[in-house]
């Protein structure tokens, strides 16, 4: 399908972007008690699994760039949600974990993530789902320039 003669309706970027506004804004909204931003709640989500991962790949697994969580980070850090400590074997590296503040809330977040896409995807076939999650590897894959 030529993207240059798409109308903007039928744009599977542009569909993406909504989506992703529309479910940013209900994510939040859902845990605002937690009086954390969209980034926040992303870096808490993927640390939900209790294991500790370095900055370059807790900013592979949200999406961004180790310099642009560095700021998600310290927030975190003084919120008490997360500690930082080197890397066992490699001195360069940052390791962050959770603490018991940050596993309260990861779980919460997970909770709630597991609900609301619970609701979302109710009904729908197996296969649209994993047609949806190729769309989203294809993208990942051709705008990380592989």
């Amino acid at each position: 399908m030529s993207s240059e003669s798409m109308p903007a309706e039928q744009s599977v970027l542009l569909a993406l972007q909504r989506a992703t506004h529309a479910t940013l804004h209900l994510i939040t909204t859902e845990l605002a008690h937690l009086e954390l931003t969209a980034a926040e709640i992303n870096a808490l989500a993927n640390l939900a699994d209790g294991r500790g991962r370095t900055v370059s790949r807790l900013g592979a697994a949200v999406g961004s760039r180790p310099t642009t969580l560095t700021s998600v980070l310290d927030r975190l850090e003084r919120r008490g949600h997360i500690t930082r400590g080197k890397e066992a074997g490699d001195r360069r590296s940052v390791r962050i974990e959770l603490t018991a503040s940050g596993r309260a809330a990861a779980a919460e977040i997970s909770r709630t993530l597991a609900d609301l896409e619970g609701r979302a995807l109710h009904g729908l076939p197996a296969e649209a789902v994993a047609g949806f999650h190729a769309v989203l590897d294809a993208l990942i894959e051709k705008g990380s320039g592989s």
